[in-house]
C-alpha cells in the first residue's frame, strides 16, 4: 500500500493538505486586496497592474488552475471531513456543549458555503465578464497611460500605452447597490470564516505552540478586521460618494452622462 496515499486518505493527512491549501488561498486574499486597494490611486496604477497580469499569459492561467484546485482540494475536504465526524456521531447529545467552541468554528461550513458562492459570482462579474452590470462583456474600453507603471521598481507599462480600463469595470461594479452589498456580507463572512480557520491552520502545520498561541490568536482577529475594514471602505467609498470617479476614465464619462438632466424636448 502507498504510504503517502494512505496519509492523505487519513484524517490527519486531509487536515494537513486543508492547511496547506489554507495557506496559498490566504497569501491569495492579501494579494488581490492589496491589488484592488490601488483603486483610490490614479487609475494608472490598477490598469497598469492589471495589464501586467493579462501579458502574462499561459503563467497567469497556470498560477489561476493552481488556484482553482486550492479551493476545490480545500472544500472537497472540509465536506471530508465533516461527513466523518457525523459518522462518528450519528446521534446528536442531550446537551450541545458549545462551551469551548466559538461561533466561528461552529458555523464554518455555513460560511464556506457562502464565500464559495461569492467567489463564483466575483469570477462571473469580474474575470470571466458574464455577470457585468455595464457594457463590459466582450471588450473593456481602453484608457491611455498618464505614465509609466513600475513594479518593484521596474516599469512594466509604458505612458502613453493604451491598455483596458479596468478601473472603469471595478468602479462601475462596486456603484451597483446589489453588488456591494454582496460583496460586503461576503467578505464579512469570509473573515469571520478565517477566524477559526487561520488558528487552525497554525496548528495543524505545527506553526502553533502553547507559549505564542494567545498571541498568534490576537494576530489572526486582529488580520480579519483590518481585512474586512479594508475591503469594506471600497464599496463604502464609491456608494457613498467620497470616492469619485477619476477624470479621463469611462466611469467619470459613465456618470456624468447619468447624471446629466434629460434634455426638454420642444414644444
Amino acid at each position: 500500500m502507498n504510504p503517502v496515499g494512505s496519509l492523505f486518505r487519513a484524517s490527519i493527512g486531509k487536515k494537513f493538505l486543508m492547511a496547506a491549501t489554507g495557506v496559498v488561498l490566504l497569501a491569495f486574499i492579501t494579494g488581490h486586496l492589496v491589488g484592488n486597494l490601488q483603486i483610490f490611486g490614479s487609475p494608472d496604477r490598477i490598469n497598469g497592474y492589471a495589464h501586467f497580469l493579462q501579458s502574462l499569459g499561459p503563467t497567469l492561467w497556470v498560477v489561476r488552475l493552481v488556484l482553482l484546485a486550492c479551493v476545490i482540494i480545500h472544500i472537497t475536504i472540509a465536506v471530508q471531513l465533516t461527513l466523518e465526524n457525523y459518522r462518528a456521531r450519528p446521534e446528536k447529545y442531550d446537551l450541545n456543549h458549545t462551551i469551548q467552541a466559538t461561533l466561528a468554528s461552529r458555523t464554518m461550513r455555513w460560511t464556506g458555503v457562502v464565500v464559495f458562492a461569492f467567489i463564483l459570482y466575483h469570477l462571473a462579474q469580474f474575470t470571466v465578464g458574464w455577470a457585468q452590470t455595464d457594457s463590459f462583456k466582450s471588450r473593456l474600453p481602453e484608457y491611455t497611460m498618464t505614465a509609466d507603471f513600475h513594479l518593484m521598481g521596474f516599469p512594466v507599462v509604458a505612458k502613453n500605452q493604451p491598455v483596458p480600463d479596468v478601473y472603469s469595470m471595478v468602479y462601475l461594479g462596486f456603484a451597483n447597490t446589489f453588488v456591494s452589498l454582496f460583496y460586503i456580507l461576503a467578505v464579512g463572512l469570509l473573515s469571520f470564516h478565517l477566524a477559526h480557520g487561520a488558528d487552525s491552520m497554525f496548528q495543524t502545520l505545527g506553526w502553533r505552540s502553547e507559549k505564542w498561541a494567545g498571541l498568534l490568536k490576537r494576530i489572526v482577529v486582529l488580520y480579519c478586521v483590518l481585512y474586512f475594514l479594508a475591503s469594506l471602505a471600497i464599496p463604502g467609498a464609491i456608494l457613498t460618494g467620497v470616492a469619485k470617479p477619476a477624470a479621463g476614465t469611462y466611469a467619470a464619462q459613465k456618470l456624468t452622462v447619468a447624471a446629466a438632466p434629460a434634455a426638454v424636448a420642444p414644444r
